[in-house]
């Protein structure tokens, strides 16, 4: 025979509501637009130009980010 014991188990879900770019400040609240957001953590190097240890954080629309990179990146649409 297996016996059982109930217990209650209260969660919390989190739901990302809006995204705002660091660059252009504009909130975004489109599942589509979230999801091609680039969310850039890391942590600086010993002699880092960022600061040895320092955490270095960036929130970036896909616009933005095209923006930026767009002269030296590499698009492959294989």
């Amino acid at each position: 025979m297996i016996k059982f014991k109930e217990k209650e188990i209260i969660t919390k879900e989190r739901k990302i509501i809006s995204c705002q770019c660091d660059r252009c400040k504009v909130d975004y609240i489109d599942d589509f637009e979230i999801q091609e957001f680039h969310f850039i953590r890391f942590t600086g190097g010993y002699d880092s130009v960022f600061g040895d240890g320092d955490k270095v954080e960036c929130d970036i629309c896909q616009h933005c980010l095209k923006k930026i990179i767009e002269k030296y990146c590499r698009v492959n649409n294989e």
